[in-house]
């Protein structure tokens, strides 16, 4: 079945970080598929703000992604400076993104390669 691995994931990220010059705290972890392959979760950690974004496929062979925004237990508090941060932060994750939805297009990759 097709996917994207962990290694894919990051080579992805690691382009994207190339051509867009940000990003460089974006990482690709271990998320262990349901047939126990080797798929990757990509995490957006951000600077200004107490929440985590993680991006996954919808299902195993999409091309379709989502996004997720992980909870803290801390209320984020922020400086007109740091707000601003955080937009310049949310800008790269939506072109991260965009920039993984459009590369898993037609991407074929199966478990045992």
């Amino acid at each position: 079945m097709p996917f994207r691995s962990k290694e894919t994931l990051e080579r992805w990220v690691d382009e994207f970080h190339a051509a867009r010059g940000a990003g460089e705290l974006i990482k690709v972890i271990v998320q262990d598929g349901s047939d126990g392959s080797d798929t990757g979760l990509v995490i957006v950690p951000l600077e200004n703000a107490t929440v985590t974004i993680s991006m996954e496929p919808v299902e195993v062979g999409a091309a379709a992604w989502r996004v997720t925004f992980e909870p803290q237990p801390d209320t984020t508090v922020l400086n007109s400076h740091q707000l601003h941060g955080m937009a310049v932060e949310l800008s790269v994750a939506a072109e991260l993104f965009a920039y993984l939805e459009a590369r898993s297009v037609g991407h074929e990759e199966s478990a045992g390669d």
